[in-house]
């Protein structure tokens, strides 16, 4: 129950590093959900030396219930915060984000966070994507209305943000669609979607095919 969203992300200048480029292109072979759309967004330009991004909604009967955010980070040289790969520092990083409505009494559950982030292991473990270094935080929101917007029900949210480092085969390219796969699994987790039946397929939607 799969399907090609679009999912572009901006590969960079020609001079970019061919390492980079085809790490790239793994964000978009990456598949989603026909409830997830995926579209590339305007990379950081500062964090790294090179940079590619895709944002995404997850949306089921015309509402959308997640949003969230992946961007590739890649510098040559190497960067010591981000763990090491065959005993030399890291040189990709991927920077996730994801954000999701939950049921208000959900709020105070001492677990939700252990489990948020337990939701992105796992997704990443299923999806065969090796990796070095996870670090992140899950913040729960609650908003309530006073006043003249007392009325208004109470909402609740969580927030993952969390980032690792890539690992790939000592010799040849990266391979990052099953990371880019994680990650719109991830969403779709938050926003309480049931898992998709193993073996189960569905034709692509026309959402999942927009622009595409």
């Amino acid at each position: 129950m799969v399907v090609r969203g679009e999912s572009r992300p901006t590969a960079g200048p020609e001079s970019a590093p061919a390492a980079f480029r085809s790490a790239a292109e793994g964000l978009r072979a990456a598949t989603f959900r026909p409830e997830v759309l995926a579209e590339e967004m305007p990379a950081p330009q500062r964090i790294a030396p090179h940079a590619a991004a895709l944002s995404a909604d997850v949306t089921v009967g015309d509402v959308d219930v997640a949003t969230g955010r992946l961007i590739l980070l890649h510098d040559p040289d190497g960067n010591d915060a981000w763990g090491t790969v065959g005993g030399l520092p890291g040189t990709f990083r991927l920077v996730a984000y994801a954000r999701a409505d939950i049921d208000v009494e959900h709020i105070s559950d001492p677990l939700l966070g252990e489990v948020g982030w337990s939701w992105l292991l796992d997704a990443l473990s299923g999806h065969g994507a090796e990796h070095v270094a996870a670090a992140g935080t899950v913040t729960r929101v609650a908003t309530e209305s006073y006043g003249g917007m007392a009325d208004e029900d109470g909402t609740a949210q969580i927030e993952i943000r969390a980032s690792w480092t890539p690992v790939g085969p000592a010799s040849g390219d990266l391979d990052l669609r099953p990371h880019t796969e994680a990650w719109g699994e991830l969403l779709c987790t938050a926003a309480g979607l049931p898992p998709v039946p193993e073996g189960v397929t569905v034709m692509p939607s026309r959402r999942g095919q927009r622009g595409a």
